[in-house]
């Protein structure tokens, strides 16, 4: 093996380490909760709380946890989650089989007042399956993680979530009810959607599926054409645990591509951008790229070399249609690995060694960055750098890097019934199915 390779594992296995570490230190032992943001007294994600379980495998085989202590965790979680308070109350921790999106982190209950969310309980879903497969031992506690993980899947009501329409709300709350929003459009929801279908006890109607994929948007942009979203992350997420490699949906199959392809495109179209950079912004170049929902400097104004730069707080940035204000996260570069290797990897060396964006970190990269912005005055960075990590993140640094190596969660996915069974009511075919 040459030398370039054993440092680019090298690399990405210290990056891995060091995301991982934000589960292990993050998180409520006694209850599996992990915190969305590392502020003080802020409330766990049950987005991140899925990723974690989704990422103590990979912690297992890398050795950066021991099988035992992974146990523990997954076991707490999920103990903690299938006996919380479900019901209409507001002060509960879900309903439905549907959990909101923030908790208490020490109580587990409802915090701020947020929505029974369906996506994030998506992704909690889909790490509880991960551990069901993964943790396979003739054990009392590994059968117990199989047990429970099956229960909750089941619980959730995918049939209540349509609140009578064609396709899935984004939530609920007891105070007014089902949220105005479904999930249309090409989005993050692929998993929610496969999930869903796949149920075996409130499985969504494929015509759900079918009126989702009607509202797609193909675009054509700097000599690509691809299913469009704009925020990085949404060609990313559900792919965390989806292996759309050969496989395809009746939208696909018409397209010639797969989801998988779909993403490396979506991946070229960012770095094209940032070449391109038509708003002028710091330091896009084709190794400083990634605009996705991110942290960012704050709602300010400020003029900058006799240019009036608006920055905004947390945003659904996108490309190529915005919008844009020079933040970009690397987290989102990392998660693109398995797409595009050949453009990732040279822009996480620029983001590791030139940008020093991982140097004064504790768990690797923080939220996001923009090189237009000054920062606060004496910042070590000379530039804006996002005070925070997120837990929704971390997570797909961890298993995305360990999808580009090994495969892992893909395997473990395709090893689930319900997964199979989810993409072939949604009309996937081909390939590994």
């Amino acid at each position: 093996m040459s030398t370039e390779k054993l440092t680019i594992d090298a690399e990405l296995e210290k990056l891995q380490r060091d995301t991982f570490e934000y589960f292990l230190h993050e998180t409520n032992p006694s209850n599996g909760l992990v915190i969305d943001k590392t502020a003080a007294n802020w409330p766990a994600s049950i987005a991140a709380t899925g990723l974690a379980l989704s990422a103590y495998p990979v912690g297992v085989e890398r050795g950066f946890i021991s099988r035992a202590a992974a146990v523990e965790r997954t076991l707490a979680t999920l103990r903690f989650f299938w006996n919380s308070p479900q019901g209409p109350e507001l002060d509960a921790t879900g309903y439905k089989g549907f959990y909101y999106h923030f908790l208490d982190m020490k109580t587990g209950r409802r915090a701020w007042q947020c929505e029974l969310s369906t996506v994030d309980t998506a992704f909690l879903l889909a790490g509880a399956l991960t551990s069901g497969i993964y943790f396979d031992a003739n054990t009392a506690d590994e059968s117990e993680i199989r047990t429970l993980a099956d229960a909750l899947y089941r619980r959730a009501d995918w049939q209540w979530a349509q609140n009578q329409g064609a396709t899935v709300t984004h939530g609920w709350k007891p105070e007014s009810g089902f949220l105005n929003y479904r999930w249309e459009g090409y989005d993050e929801a692929m998993l929610l959607y496969v999930l869903g279908l796949g149920s075996p006890t409130h499985p969504l109607p494929e015509s759900s599926y079918a009126t989702w994929t009607s509202s797609y948007r193909w675009e054509h942009y700097y000599d690509y054409e691809y299913l469009y979203a704009g925020p990085l992350f949404t060609h990313q997420l559900s792919h965390t645990w989806l292996d759309f490699r050969g496989i395809q949906d009746a939208f696909m199959r018409l397209k010639g591509i797969d989801y998988f392809e779909n993403s490396r495109r979506a991946t070229y179209v960012q770095q094209r951008y940032a070449i391109e950079n038509p708003l002028k912004f710091d330091d896009y170049c084709e190794c400083c790229w990634g605009i996705t929902a991110s942290e960012g400097p704050g709602f300010t104004t400020i003029k900058l070399g006799g240019i009036e730069r608006t920055f905004y707080d947390y945003l659904g940035r996108g490309v190529p249609y915005g919008p844009d204000d020079g933040t970009l996260s690397p987290w989102a570069v990392v998660a693109s690995l398995p797409f595009a290797p050949e453009i990732v990897l040279p822009s996480l060396h620029h983001c590791i060694h030139q940008a020093k964006l991982t140097k004064f970190n504790r768990y690797g990269f923080k939220a996001a960055f923009n090189p237009t912005h000054p920062g606060e005055p004496g910042n070590p960075y000379g530039f804006w750098v996002s005070p925070w990590h997120f837990g929704l993140n971390q997570g797909p640094i961890v298993i995305m890097i360990e999808n580009y190596r090994s495969g892992l969660l893909w395997q473990l996915m395709r090893n689930c019934s319900y997964i199979k069974t989810g993409l072939r009511r949604a009309g996937f075919c081909g390939g590994w199915l």
